[in-house]
């Protein structure tokens, strides 16, 4: 059971825009509303998984975690520090302590840098283990994520994607971190090979006592490593809930949708029926007025064209933004 501890990271109202320049003077036209004010928090040694469609921000929102992205507005806290005032050696301290796995193993890895570089190179730089050398810290990395030392001296072009994935992880783990960002870590990977990757990432969160942020289009992927889950369309958040919660009940018309279309022999017998959902998502860089879910929602009433439903809580822990649960919202912005 998860300890009621301060929350390891907290994201208040983050919204990332992304400026559209035409012309020989890069004159802005317009923004791509990536994320457009999203919260969440991840409590010490718990997974939470981002889920959605392609394109509604999810990504983003790990990016701006990891500042790699400057946020547009709102805040980052990690450990109670604002990410964003972060400077000096306090940002690279804060960059050994939050690392990211990404989605393609096989863009993600230096083709020029043998494995024993990838992995150790962190290792040799910050001087993270003055007990070890880091060729025996790396050796000990790879034996953590599956992999064999006498492979060091290897190149990735050398491995297979579910091994290229694993030498990312041991990189990750190589700094020491607290939060792992996962960024679509098993799409890029054959089925057959998905499931051992999420397996080592359940295993290392013990063993190394982390917290991840895992990000993914597909919830038959984070209903087995998550703990909460997040519902992300169009750059906001519809409905959070505990893994188990939101599967068996979920409140949320998209979310209803999403489920309806997980396939049976991963989600049982629970959805009876597929939701279909009517025309395509809208583009962000001219969102719909009012909930973003609007204009494919089969339950749409008149305040959902005008009004954005404030995100309420219906049970302890699971909290859902639509007008079907509760009396007005807030004006849309």
């Amino acid at each position: 059971m998860l300890n009621a501890a301060p929350p390891l990271l907290h994201v208040d109202g983050l919204k990332k825009h992304f400026p559209i320049k035409k012309g020989l003077l890069t004159k802005t036209v317009g923004h791509v509303f990536a994320v457009d004010g999203v919260d969440l928090f991840i409590r010490p040694g718990e997974t939470l998984g981002l889920v959605g469609e392609s394109g509604c921000g999810k990504s983003t929102v790990g990016r701006c975690i990891l500042r790699l992205y400057d946020p547009t507005q709102g805040r980052i806290c990690f450990q109670g520090n604002d990410v964003a005032a972060i400077q000096g050696r306090d940002l690279i301290r804060f960059r050994t302590q939050v690392q990211m796995v990404f989605q393609d193993p096989y863009a993600s890895l230096n083709p020029r840098m043998r494995v024993r570089e990838i992995v150790g190179e962190a290792i040799r730089v910050h001087k993270l283990h003055p007990g070890r050398s880091w060729r025996e810290q790396t050796a000990h990395l790879l034996r953590e994520v599956g992999l064999s030392p006498d492979q060091m001296d290897r190149y990735a072009h050398e491995f297979s994607g579910g091994q290229r994935q694993r030498i990312g992880v041991a990189r990750a783990l190589a700094m020491q971190p607290k939060l792992i960002v996962a960024d679509e870590p098993v799409s890029a990977l054959d089925v057959s090979i998905q499931a051992q990757v999420l397996n080592l990432l359940d295993r290392l969160k013990e063993r190394f006592e982390l917290s991840y942020l895992v990000i993914a289009h597909d919830l038959g992927v984070v209903e087995h490593i998550s703990d909460r889950i997040g519902v992300m369309y169009l750059g906001r958040i519809m409905e959070t809930a505990s893994d188990r919660d939101l599967y068996q009940k979920p409140l949320h018309p998209y979310t209803q949708a999403l489920l309806s279309a997980v396939p049976k022999a991963e989600a049982g017998q629970r959805r009876k029926r597929r939701a279909l959902l009517q025309g395509d998502v809208p583009s962000p860089i001219n969102p719909p007025p009012g909930c973003r879910f609007h204009t494919r929602c089969p339950e749409a009433q008149s305040e959902c064209r005008n009004i954005h439903p404030a995100m309420i809580e219906i049970t302890p822990g699971h909290q859902v933004a639509c007008h079907k649960y509760a009396e007005g919202g807030k004006d849309c912005p």
